[in-house]
């Protein structure tokens, strides 16, 4: 099995290899989009699965609204229909007809003209809120708190498996409320089952914050976000949850009858994640050898490979591990039990290694005569001998651990790669010799913000949510400055 490129050798060319090699995607024959394998589906299905879990616990239903969006729809909301007019794939026929110069190929037919175009979503605010008008008639009727698992598309001219394709899956809420204080504490709640989610499956630290004027949302009035660090010290932007005030609502003239009989707006949220969080899993975690998966997200927790000589060991060796297996999936941990005899077991851990799966069991026929296995931690790359008697329980106990101790090491990494800048030079100099999150004073002004972004490729992440008020002046204009900002390269 070929080895993958080091991190420190070329980070990039790890990540790419990585996500083919481990089977999790590949290119496609479109342009820009990709081919998600089922290892990789997987993993995301265990993603969208939890997720779709804590969205219904807190209220939410899911719906499906079209792939196509009228043009005159999705012009409604000024500030959407701009933030977004560049990244638009557009149908303007609907059919084809055979070339009567060459009958092998298809022409657009120039008559199948679409009186109106169809823009592709690349969000769905404009049609759901254009549905949301015939929903909305009385303060009886919100709040409405719906959630759509569905692929956009956004036309991106640089892509990368899972970090940015052309299309790509992801779900999007977007709920309606009778009064402003409901809208935002929506925008809040669903900003802490993302970091939540992140945390605590993903093993991924993230610090919630606020988005700048620059980088909210096209046509919210607040965009919340989750910013992770991964491994080469650069940003990504794990799930972001806005605020989008009454702009949809009157956009779309959507109004209701309050309480008291007065027509008013409805105020609207929307928030989302994608498979983007697949990119942020890979780089937060994994290492030269292959994925490095938190046992909550992995689709096989346990493998167990067999160790013989023979066609009599293996049936000894059988014996023991289909009901090591059964133990464990009796605890609900997903086992596998690789008995192939094709591949040899070195192969076989590689192959495992290379795909993240977080505990082997290796069993031989000497193993079977002293009733204890080899029991290998991917995270740490460590093994140990464990009794075969309440296996179980250890493997229970040691999945926790990993958890735990993933998280651990991420989140020391994080706090091992912020620093402080009190002047520009300061500034660039962190970011050029260390990299990672450098938190520093801005004068809060956009013209100073697309500096910094223009002469360094750095930008604000997010003003965290709970951030200590420090005076001080911006490192570039010198004015007066009640905080510092996170800035950082990103993704």
């Amino acid at each position: 099995m070929a080895k993958l490129t080091s991190r420190a050798e070329d980070y990039s060319k790890w990540y790419n290899e990585l996500v083919v090699k481990a089977d999790l995607a590949e290119n496609s024959g479109v342009r820009g989009c990709m081919v998600i394998k089922p290892y990789g589906y997987a993993i995301w299905e265990k993603m969208r699965d939890e997720l779709d879990r804590k969205f219904k616990e807190t209220g939410h239903e899911n719906a499906y609204f079209p792939l196509f969006v009228p043009k005159s729809l999705f012009e409604a909301e000024e500030k959407n229909a701009e933030g977004f007019a560049k990244e638009c794939a557009v149908v303007t026929h609907y059919r084809l007809k055979t070339d009567p110069k060459n009958p092998k190929k298809l022409i657009v037919d120039p008559e199948a003209k679409l009186e109106e175009e169809l823009i592709v979503r690349p969000t769905s605010e404009a049609i759901i809120w254009n549905t949301y008008k015939n929903w909305i008639q009385s303060y009886r009727d919100l709040p409405i708190l719906i959630n759509q698992w569905a692929n956009v598309v956004r036309w991106e001219m640089r892509t990368r498996l899972f970090l940015r394709t052309a299309e790509f899956l992801w779900q999007e809420g977007h709920t309606a409320h009778a009064t402003k204080q409901e809208a935002v504490e929506e925008t809040e709640k669903m900003l802490n089952v993302y970091a939540d989610f992140a945390e605590n499956f993903m093993a991924m630290p993230v610090i919630k914050g606020i988005k700048t004027p620059n980088e909210r949302f096209a046509g919210a009035e607040e965009t919340y976000c989750i910013e992770a660090m991964m491994q080469d010290g650069k940003a990504l932007q794990a799930g972001t949850s806005h605020f989008l005030g009454q702009n949809f609502a009157q956009a779309f003239d959507v109004k209701f009858a309050n309480k008291e009989g007065k027509i008013e707006y409805a105020w609207a949220t929307s928030w989302g994640v994608s498979t983007r969080l697949m990119g942020a899993l890979i780089m937060a975690h994994s290492d030269d050898f292959g994925l490095v998966l938190p046992p909550t997200l992995a689709p096989i927790q346990v493998v167990i490979v067999p160790i013989f000589k023979g066609e009599e060991q293996l049936q000894q060796i059988d014996n023991v591990a289909f009901e090591i297996q059964s133990k464990l999936k009796n605890k609900g941990i997903s086992a596998k039990y690789d008995n192939r005899t094709e591949n040899k077991p070195g192969w076989k851990f590689a192959e495992y290694e290379l795909k993240g799966v977080p505990v082997r069991i290796a069993i031989g026929a000497r193993d079977l005569e002293n009733k204890s296995v080899e029991v290998a931690r991917r995270d740490t790359l460590t093994k140990e001998i464990v009794a075969i008697e309440n296996l179980e329980n250890h493997i229970e106990n040691l999945l926790k651990t990993i958890q735990k101790e993933i998280y651990d090491r991420a989140l020391k990494f994080r706090e091992e790669n912020i620093t402080k800048a009190d002047s520009y030079e300061e500034f660039k100099k962190n970011l050029e010799e260390k990299g990672g999150f450098v938190y520093a004073h801005w004068d809060g002004t956009p013209e100073e913000e697309e500096q910094i972004k223009e002469e360094t490729k750095a930008t604000i992440r997010c003003i965290p949510l709970d951030n200590k008020l420090e005076d001080g002046i911006s490192m570039i204009s010198g004015k007066p400055s009640k905080q510092r900002v996170i800035f950082a390269r990103a993704y």
